[in-house]
């Protein structure tokens, strides 16, 4: 074999060499990118999962351009847990109670499909009702004390409620909204914020709920605007079957007042609510 016809040969060989190597590097490629997919998926399912606020009805805990981290994994796991809410299973594994007090994301029992985020004010076997907008648990009225208004820029995120009967121009032009607010504070200490934004409204006065076993009594912190167990499944959500709970929030993330689109990156600072950035979003005891 001649000297041309050797380095031919290893042309040909060294072409051969780099398209494996290319095929190895490709599918090696491709082997990352799944397990990637795989672990994103395990953690969604397992461990957190992120949702965003779209309504005011969590006032003046959540609101709208909030995004928060929920774990899946205190109170057990069950078909929501799942993408798509797979029907793999019923009820819940390793299912442990709901904390009264905590802020919890579930399925709406009317169509075990849409995600609402309340707290849970009433457990399996309490007694729950409403008042003159005081909140009353097994028999007794929850220590409820006034303390100083809500205030929210007005933004494309919020609008203040019942037209401009909160909205008010502070002294260096910012128009904001001003609700009335209050601290509650359950039996166990646990203690939240909560609005009261008309007197005796359809949900300040309710008849006595007993929650049934295994299913919860949620609430808004925004009393007045929320639709929650106060009202029928077709109406609000009525009482939340423990298998459509789907975790427990935990912390805000990020928070935006809407002003700057995503294609806008020149704006996202100023439409940042840093003050939100990583606030926990575990009732103080």
């Amino acid at each position: 074999m001649d000297e041309a016809e050797k380095a031919a040969e290893n042309g040909a060989s060294g072409s051969s060499d780099s398209k494996e190597q290319q095929q190895d590097s490709f599918g090696e490629l491709v082997r990352v990118l799944v397990y990637a997919v795989l672990i994103a998926m395990g953690i969604r399912i397992v461990v957190f999962e992120p949702f965003n606020i779209p309504s005011e009805s969590m006032l003046p805990t959540l609101m709208v351009g909030d995004y928060l981290i929920v774990s899946k994994y205190p109170y057990g796991y069950s078909r929501h847990s799942l993408p798509f809410s797979l029907n793999l299973f019923d009820g819940r594994i390793m299912e442990s109670q709901v904390v009264r007090g905590d802020v919890v994301v579930f399925k709406r029992p009317l169509d075990k499909r849409t995600d609402y985020i309340k707290r849970i004010i009433g457990l399996p076997g309490d007694r729950i009702q409403m008042k003159g907008g005081r909140l009353y648990l097994n028999g007794k009225a929850v220590r409820r004390e006034r303390v100083k208004d809500f205030v929210v820029n007005v933004s494309p995120n919020t609008h203040c409620r019942n037209g401009t009967q909160f909205q008010f121009v502070q002294a260096d032009g910012l128009v904001v909204c001003r609700y009335p607010q209050y601290r509650e504070t359950l039996p166990s200490g646990v203690r939240y914020m909560t609005l009261d934004l008309a007197e005796n409204s359809r949900s300040d006065n309710t008849r006595v709920f007993v929650v049934p076993q295994g299913h919860y009594f949620a609430m808004g912190d925004n009393r007045d605007n929320s639709a929650d167990s106060r009202r029928s499944i077709t109406e609000g959500v009525g009482f939340v079957p423990a298998e459509n709970l789907v975790g427990r929030a935990e912390m805000l993330f990020f928070s935006t007042d809407g002003s700057a689109r995503w294609w806008q990156p020149w704006y996202w600072y100023q439409a940042a609510r840093g003050s939100r950035f990583f606030e926990s979003l575990r009732p103080d005891e």
